[in-house]
């Protein structure tokens, strides 16, 4: 039985499959990995998006370079290929995995219109929580805007699998979701909305409305001391990127950095693979 927080991916995964144009896809479902809308628009400016926050994070975080360039990034949480697009021009391999088969699918078709098709391999993550890739295998492993809305235990297997997947000397680039004092009020409305996606019939519909969806997906706040101990041994060179508006987390071992792109909530690792 897939898990509560599954729903709203299955569910626009769903309806990505009956829409008829790309764009379609977009106007319908893309709010789901940037939260924009608008009956305007287009593949072309989803596309746009990823391919400036890529380069911005990529940049901030020392990980544009030409020697990562040569190597693999394996993706975690491609979606349809907003920032998948862009890697492939950046990267010689790129590995777009993501839970919903039919992500994938729209992945591919979003790469070969706006990408290098010949540098993309999809893998499918079928139980959410691991990668069927091998040990070793890529330079960098990124996530983002993914891990917050697993089931907390799957967030952490998954990082768990980033480090496994990253080449010793590899890199591993990791957004998460922290506590903000709204979540006082959005963490228990996120539970209740995530019961009724268990409704016969009606669950589904409700995990493809947006406010409904964007409350429920919220299904974990991962703080840096609990991810840092569950790989810390693993990890050398260990960076903490936050918000300017959010005070440093002061964890040991790692260096506290900030980035204007990173959102308030947010907060990413970077580091290098032992």
């Amino acid at each position: 039985m897939s898990r509560r927080q599954h729903v709203p991916w299955k569910a626009a995964g769903t309806a990505s499959e009956s829409e008829h144009s790309a764009d379609d896809v977009v106007r319908e479902t893309g709010w789901v990995f940037n939260n924009v809308t608008g009956e305007e628009l287009s593949l072309a400016d989803f596309v746009e998006t990823g391919n400036n926050e890529t380069a911005a994070y990529l940049t901030a975080f020392g990980l544009y370079t030409p020697e990562l360039g040569a190597d693999t990034i394996v993706e975690i949480g491609s979606g349809i290929g907003r920032m998948t697009a862009s890697f492939t021009k950046m990267f010689s391999k790129v590995v777009a995995c993501d839970l919903d088969a039919a992500f994938l699918e729209r992945c591919r078709e979003t790469v070969a219109q706006f990408g290098l098709p010949e540098r993309l391999q999809t893998s499918h993550v079928t139980d959410g929580r691991t990668l069927e890739l091998p040990d070793d295998s890529a330079g960098l492993v990124f996530s983002y805007i993914t891990l917050q809305h697993c089931h907390h235990d799957d967030g952490l297997a998954l990082v768990r699998e980033a480090v496994r997947v990253a080449k010793p000397g590899g890199f591993v680039a990791l957004n998460f979701r922290t506590w903000v004092p709204q979540d006082a009020v959005l963490w228990p409305a996120g539970k209740i909305t995530r019961a009724t996606w268990r409704l016969p019939r009606v669950g589904p519909k409700i995990a493809q409305m947006r406010l409904p969806a964007r409350l429920g997906w919220q299904a974990n706040r991962l703080s840096p001391d609990e991810v840092m101990s569950t790989v810390a041994p693993a990890l050398t060179d260990v960076h903490i990127f936050r918000s300017p508006k959010r005070r440093a987390f002061h964890i040991s071992g790692t260096t506290d950095d900030v980035f204007s792109g990173v959102h308030r909530s947010h907060w990413w690792l970077v580091a290098k693979v032992k």
